[in-house]
């Protein structure tokens, strides 16, 4: 089973795992529950880097796959800070390596994909997990103090959003992608949506109208998304519909923030209220439906 288990089911343990934190205020049970949900993902993928280390780097050659690897660091830093009340130090320790392995995997990634002539037909959206996703450490600091820390991982996965957008969106333009990574459309909801979650966690002072620019300019880009989702949906299933959780729950989870923000600072954002509702409903349908497939595909695997 451990030897099937596709790179992509990292994305699913991120997504799983930032739904605990979406959730909590529902009750600390959810938390819990995606916590160990998340977990065991995690653990498959680690056993498969134990156990088959020749297969993960073979996938590290696949720009796409190599994006995907980006989410298993992310997905740490959030399990870390979720982790601290029983782990303590470690858990710090344990954070402050992921976002050790995901400034390695952005360098490994610039100099084996980016670093020679820029070849549109390897950019894709993963490039916003690799290059944005640095910005979750400032989603995470809070948990450990550090928010310093966050600020400056909020600043860098913002300024890599930047002239990401324009890039991912001219290759999409000039070349249709393949069947395969049409699932990949996704991920085009989670770079601001992350950055806005990371200024909100992380910033000494919270300025609202840009917040709120950030949060509109998330929206657009989520409305795209789910449009192109709910479409993708009707295809077959395949790994890279792990494309389909953590953009839709950091989603959620940026709006929320904000709006809670708002609200403790005084300006009742009330219009925002029904926004988190249907998104937070969204990501809760698509991260369990996606978890559940991924499941039932490695149990078909192992029955091979």
């Amino acid at each position: 089973m451990v030897k099937k288990v596709p790179l992509q089911v990292s994305g699913v343990m991120l997504g799983m795992a930032a739904l605990g934190h979406l959730l909590q205020s529902y009750g600390g049970a959810f938390r819990v529950l995606c916590g160990v949900l998340a977990a065991f993902l995690f653990c498959l993928v680690l056993c498969k880097l134990i156990m088959h280390p020749g297969m993960i780097r073979q996938d590290l050659k696949d720009p796409v796959l190599a994006g995907f690897a980006a989410t298993y660091p992310m997905g740490m830093m959030v399990l870390s800070a979720q982790c601290k009340s029983v782990f303590g130090k470690t858990a710090y320790y344990l954070w402050l390596l992921a976002i050790a392995l995901q400034i390695a995997l952005i360098v490994y990634y610039s100099m084996r994909f980016v670093k020679k002539k820029l070849d549109l037909r390897k950019v894709s959206t993963v490039w916003y997990i690799v290059y944005v996703g640095i910005a979750c450490a400032g989603v995470t600091a809070s948990a450990f103090g550090k928010h310093t820390v966050g600020a400056v991982a909020f600043w860098l996965g913002l300024i890599a959003f930047l002239p990401l957008l324009y890039f991912v969106n001219q290759r999409y333009a000039k070349i249709p992608a393949p069947e395969s990574m049409r699932p990949l459309i996704g991920i085009c909801a989670m770079p601001m949506s992350l950055c806005a979650a990371a200024y909100v966690q992380s910033a000494k002072a919270v300025n609202l109208p840009f917040l709120l620019t950030m949060l509109a300019i998330a929206t657009v880009l989520y409305v795209y998304a789910f449009a192109k989702v709910f479409e993708q949906l009707k295809a077959p299933f395949e790994p890279n519909c792990a494309a389909y959780t953590f953009p839709f729950v950091i989603s959620a989870l940026a709006t929320k923030l904000t709006m809670t923000w708002a609200t403790n600072a005084g300006h009742e954002l009330l219009f925002l209220k029904p926004v988190v509702h249907f998104e937070t409903a969204v990501a809760v349908l698509l991260v369990v439906y996606i978890y559940i497939r991924f499941m039932l595909q490695l149990r078909g695997r192992r029955e091979e």
